[in-house]
């Protein structure tokens, strides 16, 4: 995935459509270097182990099949062991955010946004807010969009993206989408939204379903530095 295009510096791209920002949570608003969401996935390895009663080795093989099949863990565990949600998230989620802090250069680029502002996870929305507000972020959001609002059809799931955007009152063509998984991009971009791929390198971003696949024409932006991205964009029309 190299053939995007580059970004603009003299005059920046070109966002003057867009009246709603969707942002993923997850190694988008934070830097994915912050290893946070290691924790999670270690919480989530050791409570598929205390439920199915396997070993440390056996749960991991378990959680990445059912990630990898389902779109998460947790609907892998709900499909094929039927568990209460409210209690994997409460329980995967229970973690500490030391490492996270403000990135004032984010927090300027995203006030200066017109229109609607929304952060599409998922995970909790608990967990979400605990986020944003550690990066001072949760002032600058309109909703947090979680796996529950998506009624547990998490991205890449289309039914996610079209049920989530009627009920916001979008119009897809004015919406732009940021993540860092770039299969989530696709259903993102067959709707009309205009795609930011955060290219992070992060292990997390390649783990997933095998299917939709990124390609070039899914992805309008690719960019290493989401801070950079949203300062250069053009938003006066």
């Amino acid at each position: 995935m190299s053939a995007y295009p580059a970004e603009k510096p003299a005059t920046g791209p070109d966002f003057r459509h867009v009246d709603a920002w969707i942002f993923d949570l997850d190694n988008t608003l934070y830097r994915a270097d912050s290893d946070l969401f290691a924790l999670i996935d270690a919480r989530m390895s050791a409570y598929v182990a205390r439920l199915l009663n396997v070993t440390q080795d056996e749960a991991k093989k378990i959680q990445k099949d059912y990630y990898r099949d389902y779109g998460t863990t947790l609907s892998g565990l709900m499909r094929v062991h039927g568990i209460d949600p409210e209690t994997f998230l409460s329980d995967v989620h229970d973690i500490e955010l030391t490492q996270l802090a403000p990135d004032p250069v984010l927090n300027r680029a995203i006030a200066r946004l017109p229109g609607r502002r929304f952060v599409f996870t998922n995970g909790c929305r608990n967990y979400a807010q605990r986020v944003l507000e550690r990066l001072n972020l949760d002032s600058l959001m309109d909703d947090i969009w979680d796996i529950r609002t998506i009624a547990f059809q998490p991205k890449p799931d289309p039914a996610a993206y079209e049920s989530t955007l009627a009920n916001s009152g979008i119009a897809a063509q004015r919406a732009a989408m940021f993540e860092d998984v770039a299969r989530n991009l696709v259903p993102a971009r067959a709707l009309g939204m205009t795609t930011v791929w955060i290219n992070n390198g992060s292990v997390w971003s390649k783990q997933g379903p095998e299917h939709p696949v990124a390609e070039p024409h899914h992805i309008d932006y690719e960019t290493t530095d989401l801070s950079t991205f949203l300062s250069t964009v053009r938003i006066e029309r």
